[in-house]
């Protein structure tokens, strides 16, 4: 039975829904002010002429847009909203957190991944940071994927891109073309639930001329997602191979989040790697220095407080930022 296992990281909280030994599905929590989930009294600032759209501003100052608003509420009226959608972070700018109305609900936090897993189907079981059951179910291997976007599978592989309007999924390989999307499916359904990818998703399936190929492709990938526990609406193939899919986004997807924050990413990794490492010594953590600047002192203390020891820090501009190391020294 699957089972899903939460390290609770420092900047970080993740999961991974494991079966046999291997990663069906992931979550990353990073310390978004405002995840869906969360309610509080919020303060409208303007409306969106003509819809039940607003902008609000939640009691940290910050703002959030809502929808489904009585077109009766006034400017600067307290409402208690609902959030929804959490931050996302494109490319040059940031889209708001989205929020609806939530007349007669109490405030409160998001609920913590715990929480929010809990309350599946699954079992949740937390597991230590410096133990072995992420790294053994290959977690490693799924970050390599998300940084990169790229999945292999069997006679071809997918990229993974997420832009502004939505998840593209560019499926490579070679001929004969049905073969090749009859293939890529699974991984498609698989990636979709591993890098945790919600909202608006346009798969690229090669083109293919005749329509009952097509029509095997849509046929593979409903089964695919239904056999996999997707929720949520798809097209038909058109005449140029797009699928286009619609699932509720309630966060950024593990893909985006390290495309879009890259340096945030490397250095919540580097805090996994030092937690992880078992001779003794000085911790020295090596990385490029735009990951040295992402890290927060409050991150720092509390490494030091889990691993009981000091810190030493190697800065190399030479470095990717997704390079990043930990090591023991001077024992």
């Amino acid at each position: 039975m699957p089972e899903w296992l939460i390290e609770a990281g420092i900047g970080e909280e993740r999961a991974i829904l494991v079966e046999r030994g291997e990663i069906l599905a992931a979550r990353i929590l990073w310390d978004e002010p405002w995840r869906a989930g969360a309610v509080a009294e919020a303060r409208l600032v303007s409306r969106i002429p003509g819809t039940r759209r607003a902008v609000l501003r939640l009691p940290d100052g910050s703002e959030a847009l809502g929808e489904g608003f009585d077109p009766a509420l006034t400017e600067g009226r307290p409402v208690m909203v609902r959030v929804t959608r959490s931050v996302i972070a494109e490319k040059g700018r940031t889209k708001l957190p989205q929020v609806r109305p939530a007349a007669g609900e109490a405030p409160r936090p998001a609920p913590s991944l715990l929480e929010e897993l809990d309350a599946g189907p699954h079992p949740v079981r937390d597991v230590p940071v410096h133990g072995r059951a992420f790294a053994e179910a290959g977690w490693d291997d799924l970050v390599a994927e998300a940084l990169t976007g790229e999945v292999a599978f069997a006679g071809g592989n997918l990229v993974v891109s997420p832009t502004p309007a939505m998840t593209l999924i560019d499926i490579d390989g070679p001929p004969p073309l049905p073969a090749l999307a009859l293939a890529a499916v699974p991984a498609i359904a698989a990636a979709l639930l591993r890098f945790d990818i919600g909202g608006s998703v346009g798969i690229d399936f090669p083109s293919l001329a005749e329509k009952a190929q097509r029509r095997a492709v849509d046929e593979a990938l409903v089964a695919a997602l239904e056999a996999a526990g997707w929720q949520g609406e798809r097209t038909g193939m058109n005449g140029f191979g797009f699928v286009q899919l619609v699932a509720r986004l309630e966060r950024p997807s593990l893909v985006a989040r390290f495309a879009r924050a890259p340096a945030a990413a490397a250095v919540r990794r580097l805090l996994r790697q030092a937690e992880r490492v078992a001779e003794p010594g000085t911790l020295l953590l090596t990385a490029h220095p735009a990951v040295r600047r992402a890290m927060l002192a409050e991150w720092e203390a509390e490494l030091a407080r889990r691993t009981g020891r000091r810190l030493q820090w190697h800065e190399d501009a030479a470095l990717a930022p997704a390079a990043t190391f930990a090591q023991a020294v001077g024992a």
